[in-house]
């Protein structure tokens, strides 16, 4: 998701370990226990994927892993989200995604996973309905509301966005989120959504510096690059890449760098980033 959007992989919440963190630990990635059903791990590929951008290495470990059990839905979720995040194939992470949920209609974590799929493919009637009836069935998922924060920011929802956000940090304990939720809040109603951007520029730069918890550089460059600011969106998007920050893998799928494309510094870190073209 972005900034907290699609979670970083060795943790249960992703605001709060660094990637850093997580390379030094040469992890060996495993199913999530069930009894964190929003943990968004992803499995085998995803180390490949988030950490040393090697995306053809993370396809052929998923394709592995459904070679040998066709019926494992979290494989399906977790490919469907490697499909989505390297661009050109949201189609497929869409059937990915479907195929998930067809055998494991309870999920949450898959159910989030599907409606995104639909949300990159900008098919927001169809992952608003999914969203919806998400929540609705999981009233007290924190991540189901997160992830449809950032849809409604795709959208340009801005009311709905910072509720969202809002309800996503109390159900998840997030007091970065809280405060983030709340600067958005405070900027719209003075601002208007650039008076909100504002905002939350001001408390994600004053979060970071702090250390107090895990906050993404990439969420910083989000909020300059849907606020217009290239240049310093850029030199966000700069640090994510130094610090190879998972984040990173969604950023050409990302409606927020939309205003971002034609630049040849896009062009640029896209190259350096390695994907599949």
């Amino acid at each position: 998701m972005r900034g907290w959007r699609i979670g970083i992989s060795c943790s249960a919440s992703a605001t709060k370990i660094p990637m850093t963190s997580c390379r030094s630990r040469k992890l060996r990635l495993k199913r999530p226990s069930s009894s964190i059903p929003d943990w968004p791990a992803r499995g085998p590929g995803a180390y490949k994927t988030d950490y040393s951008w090697d995306f053809s290495g993370a396809e052929a470990e998923y394709r592995n892993a459904l070679e040998l059990d066709p019926s494992d839905a979290t494989v399906h979720q977790w490919y469907s989200q490697h499909l989505a995040n390297i661009g050109g194939r949201v189609q497929e992470s869409i059937e990915e995604a479907n195929r998930a949920r067809q055998l494991d209609p309870l999920s949450v974590a898959i159910g989030w996973a599907q409606a995104d799929a639909y949300s990159f493919d900008r098919q927001f009637e169809k992952s608003n309905e999914l969203f919806k009836k998400l929540i609705a069935d999981n009233a007290s998922s924190g991540a189901a509301h997160r992830q449809f924060a950032y849809s409604e920011w795709a959208q340009r929802k801005y009311p709905q966005t910072i509720q969202e956000f809002a309800t996503a940090a109390q159900l998840l304990d997030d007091k970065n989120m809280a405060e983030f939720a709340a600067a958005l809040n405070a900027g719209f109603h003075s601002g208007g959504w650039p008076g909100a951007l504002r905002e939350g520029i001001e408390v994600s730069l004053a979060q970071h510096k702090a250390k107090n918890g895990y906050v993404a550089p990439y969420l910083i460059a989000q909020l300059y690059g849907d606020l217009g600011d290239k240049d310093h969106a850029f030199e966000w998007l700069n640090t994510t890449y130094q610090e190879h920050d998972p984040f990173l893998r969604a950023l050409r799928i990302d409606p927020l760098f939309d205003s971002l494309r034609s630049d040849p510094r896009y062009t640029q870190l896209v190259r350096k980033i390695g994907f599949p073209q």
